[in-house]
């Protein structure tokens, strides 16, 4: 190649790399943490502990923010709300269990003393003086009964999401609501027909515009009695809106298969897998697997420590969009690829995906998991697999012992007190019924295998030696490392 050819191959390739950064043309999964969508990948009130979290909205335009909780079986929502942030704003909450409040219940909740407008407000009751509302069992019981659990306590454990509806247009009356003064915003109460005047003034449509990217978050498992403290960035998704995703409260939407490419009903994902960026466009109609080919794994890699009495790790392993290819009350009537079984489709309230498992310890002794993998091995499920949408993976060496005090559980037994393990997620078994787990081919024909996942290994240690009635705890959460895998029918994927 000569000097001129290669300057104009370089200035083309800047000029990709510059369009990228300053188009919102694609979904993208941003590394520095900012962006329109946040997935949180666990929450829980199980063994005493709350969930703390946060939302930063690092902007000078207000942001309207929809706020969804779902369970960690099916993820049926069990809260979602609206909630305003004035620019540069923060919003914080705690998630706890309502039996701290009502004796006897099982429920989660939430409670909040910020001042930014959430719609609804959280007038259920107080807990410490702040306002606190129930979560909610409404959409897995009844006629929207899934085989699952219907108890209130099905929503003590699960994931959470916060979509970018909008931008508030500055100097509008929604933005005269909801820009705090003094520390208050003043269109927090005062509206009509039990609504507050921002919910009012966001209903008219008049005062928004297409929302820009800007919001990170994160949160953390709390456990004050024993001094325990979880704590994780939630992953930001960038480019996943170009028009208004406005919703009033009670609505279902928007959701994560709202994700849409400027002027079209396709999606596209932005993915870079060993240094090379990946452009992928699905039709309308499979928008959620762009969102999926982000966090679209063929293996995750991660640590335990796990010696029964001094450390235990948990590993936890959400998969933020299973719902939308195996839940039969989103309108499916079959499975859809990368997942194996329709949510309830043997009636137990399961939808299980076989996964392969590899364990080492720190001198790189390892041995390969028999029969099930798991411990113990569950009835009438596929060797080796996971069932829920929120997994938590325990290493102890006696069975299930969950330091997060998970019900969603599968146990791996460890080699030794510390070593690395490795979940592959393609895991496919060769000659056997389970077929490759693969995303639908984009329109240009690349194809991630593997599962769509986020999540994190949380361990705890604790000191023995210590004086009688101090604290000795001592945790730390660390995100998955993962492998990608694409393959091309027509050649490499680009």
């Amino acid at each position: 190649m000569n000097k001129n050819s290669l300057t104009t191959a370089v200035i083309a390739g800047l000029a990709g790399v510059a369009g990228i950064a300053n188009m919102a043309s694609a979904v993208d999964l941003n590394p520095d943490g900012l962006g329109q969508v946040l997935l949180y990948p666990y929450y829980t009130v199980n063994n005493e502990q709350n969930t703390l979290l946060s939302v930063v909205n690092t902007t000078s335009v207000g942001k309207a923010v929809k706020v969804r909780f779902l369970e960690g079986y099916n993820s049926r929502e069990v809260l979602d709300f609206n909630l305003f942030l004035s620019p540069f704003d923060v919003w914080v909450a705690s998630v706890f269990p309502l039996s701290d409040v009502v004796a006897g219940s099982s429920a989660a909740a939430i409670a909040s003393s910020d001042n930014s407008c959430t719609a609804p407000q959280f007038t259920q009751g107080t807990v410490g003086g702040i306002g606190y509302q129930q979560f909610l069992n409404y959409a897995y019981i009844g006629p929207n009964a899934d085989t699952g659990p219907t108890g209130l306590d099905r929503t003590r454990e699960g994931h959470f999401e916060m979509i970018t509806m909008s931008d508030i247009i500055a100097g509008s009356d929604l933005s005269v609501d909801t820009t705090h003064v003094a520390g208050v915003p003043p269109g927090c109460g005062g509206g009509s027909g039990g609504k507050t005047q921002a919910e009012v003034d966001f209903e008219t449509g008049l005062d928004t515009t297409v929302p820009t990217s800007g919001i990170f978050g994160s949160a953390a498992i709390l456990n004050a009695a024993q001094g325990t403290f979880y704590s994780y960035n939630a992953d930001a998704l960038d480019g996943f809106t170009s028009i208004r995703l406005d919703n009033n409260t009670g609505s279902l939407f928007p959701t994560l298969a709202n994700v849409n490419d400027p002027g079209a009903p396709t999606a596209t994902s932005y993915v870079f897998d060993n240094g090379v960026l990946l452009t992928s466009t699905w039709p309308a109609g499979q928008n959620i697997d762009a969102v999926s080919s982000l966090i679209d794994a063929a293996n995750i890699y991660n640590q335990y420590e796990s010696d029964g009495s001094f450390s235990g790790t948990d590993w936890v392993v959400t998969l933020p969009t299973k719902r939308f290819y195996v839940d039969p009350g989103t309108g499916l009537t079959t499975v859809v690829t990368p997942f194996e079984e329709l949510f309830g489709e043997n009636t137990d309230g399961l939808s299980c995906f076989l996964i392969g498992i590899s364990i080492y310890d720190r001198e790189e002794k390892t041995s390969t998991p028999t029969g099930c993998g798991f411990s113990p091995c569950p009835p009438g499920r596929p060797p080796s697999s996971l069932c829920y949408e929120t997994n938590v993976v325990t290493f102890a060496p006696t069975g299930t012992n969950s330091i997060l005090g998970s019900t969603l559980t599968s146990n791996i037994t460890p080699i030794g007190a510390t070593g690395w393990a490795g979940l592959n997620l393609e895991a496919a078994t060769p000659g056997g019924p389970f077929a490759t787990h693969a995303l639908r081919p984009s329109t240009n024909l690349n194809v991630f295998t593997g599962l769509p996942i986020t999540g994190f290994q949380a361990t705890n240690f604790v000191n023995a030696n210590v004086t009688a009635g101090v604290l000795a705890n001592y945790s730390g959460a660390y995100r998955h490392r993962i492998s990608r895998n694409c393959a091309n029918a027509g050649g490499g994927c680009s």
